[in-house]
């Protein structure tokens, strides 16, 4: 089984990127917020963090506006540098939403039928084998039901999401189907919320975790067959709509489908640390602690520009602890 990681990129500190996003944000009438894409510079230890722990990915197609990083050793064997206009429709560019981006992804030229999605703020602390993301040729993933809120942020894109399951799913039969899928000790007390929303007759949504998603492509392939009208609208909006679907409209299918292997996610923590838990030590307890594979460290708002310096030194101080050496990624 060859496994593909995807890894989506900006450079928000780019003049030329910024100069097109304020732009096009003035004539649709956004609100460019720079703070939303400030740079941690810890990027090269995610790559560095592939290396070691995950060294039988097969490519890593690392996804661009066209910037680079300075350090990238884009002649890696391993490597994919992949511009929007590769796999993106040139009319619909250029794109300053994620939605539209993450939802071509069938379109990545060499894609394997198996990969993994990363965030740009979620890394790997400690060896993974691949059964961690692929097991018996279905990506490993939790069926945990929620009900959806608008806290995130996101709520609208999800809620778009679940009335598509909607329209091509019936619940009452996806759990006859697989009912151990639904049902499953690794979820722990997420078995709870399942039984909790058993009178539910519709999809009511699932819990989200925030780390490394891994898909089958012809995942991405099966809903743009039915549902191309739907996702060419999104595909359209150049920043975010509240009509957009996202990512998670593919996870979802592959929950209400069957088409996963149940797994725990109790190796992986989110945290989005305050100037304080920083200068305590939040961020480099967890990298020691051996209980977890996968750290995504969130971009605190209340973390001033001031303060930003110090905070981002003290996360690479930490990453340094545990990976010190460059990787053949990096020039």
């Amino acid at each position: 089984m060859k496994i593909d990681f995807v890894l989506l990129w900006v450079d928000g500190e780019d003049p030329k990127w910024q100069e097109e996003c304020l732009k096009y944000a003035k004539h649709h009438g956004v609100v460019f917020d720079a703070s939303r894409y400030r740079s941690w510079d810890n990027l090269h230890y995610l790559f560095r963090a592939f290396e070691r722990f995950t060294p039988w990915v097969n490519k890593i197609h690392f996804v661009t506006y066209g910037h680079l990083p300075s350090w990238l050793n884009v002649d890696h064997p391993k490597l994919n540098i992949v511009v929007h206009e590769t796999y993106i429709d040139k009319k619909y560019l250029p794109l300053f939403n994620v939605n539209a981006l993450e939802i071509c992804f069938q379109n990545i030229p060499e894609l394997s039928e198996y990969f993994v999605y990363f965030n740009d703020d979620t890394f790997i602390i400690d060896d993974l084998p691949k059964e961690r993301f692929f097991k018996n040729g279905l990506p490993c993933d939790q069926l945990v039901c929620n009900a959806i809120s608008s806290s995130s942020g996101a709520g609208h894109f999800v809620l778009n999401d679940i009335e598509v399951l909607n329209r091509h799913f019936s619940k009452k039969h996806s759990i006859k189907k697989d009912f151990f899928k639904w049902f499953h000790p690794k979820y722990g007390t997420g078995n709870l919320r399942n039984i909790a929303l058993l009178p539910w007759p519709r999809f009511t949504g699932f819990m989200n975790p925030h780390m490394p998603q891994p898909f089958l492509k012809n995942t991405f392939e099966e809903l743009w067959e039915k549902e191309e009208e739907l996702l060419e609208k999104t595909v359209q909006s150049k920043f975010r709509e509240c009509y957009n679907v996202n990512q998670y409209l593919f996870r979802y299918w592959q929950l209400a489908k069957g088409s996963f292997s149940p797994s725990g996610i109790r190796d992986m923590i989110y945290v989005e640390p305050t100037i304080e838990d920083l200068r305590n030590g939040v961020v480099s307890k967890v990298i020691e602690d051996p209980k977890y594979r996968f750290l995504c460290i969130n971009d605190n708002s209340d973390i001033s520009n001031k303060e930003f310096r110090e905070a981002k030194q003290i996360v690479v101080d930490a990453f340094e602890h545990i990976l010190p050496d460059k990787s053949e990624y990096e020039l």
